[in-house]
């Protein structure tokens, strides 16, 4: 598969996976706010080490940079795709600053998952 490819297909994957879970356990919102709000960040940092890994593992060098790079591009691609899901005139509306400071902040740990893996990828063998 095109490297290019798998990174959006993966960064799309990282957005929406979180976002099926969140249909399942949406009852949760309203009457265990504080769980449902635990079990997203979870299923996101699940999600994106799996992906990370998967995209990772058969790279000989570069791990940093490809850490970085999917970083950052999966999580413009989240918050892309959720600005056109929460912001108005969409059926979930929030204002940017409500979404920011409920969701999109979260996803800053897209970046520091891959970026981490990356730089641990890296140096392996200088660990053993």
């Amino acid at each position: 598969m095109n490297k290019y490819l798998k990174m959006v297909l993966f960064g799309f994957l990282v957005w929406l996976i979180p976002f099926v879970v969140s249909f399942f356990i949406y009852p949760l919102k309203t009457a265990e706010n504080p769980l449902f709000e635990s079990i997203m960040p979870l299923t996101l940092t699940i999600i994106v080490i799996w992906l990370a890994y998967l995209y990772l593992k058969n790279l000989k060098t570069g791990f940093i940079r490809e850490g970085v790079m999917i970083g950052v591009i999966w999580f413009v691609i989240n918050i892309a795709i959720d600005l056109v899901m929460f912001l108005p005139p969409s059926p979930m509306q929030m204002t940017l600053t409500n979404y920011m400071m409920d969701i999109g902040i979260t996803y800053l740990m897209i970046p520091v998952i891959t970026m981490g893996m990356g730089f641990m990828a890296e140096n392996r063998l200088k660990l053993v």
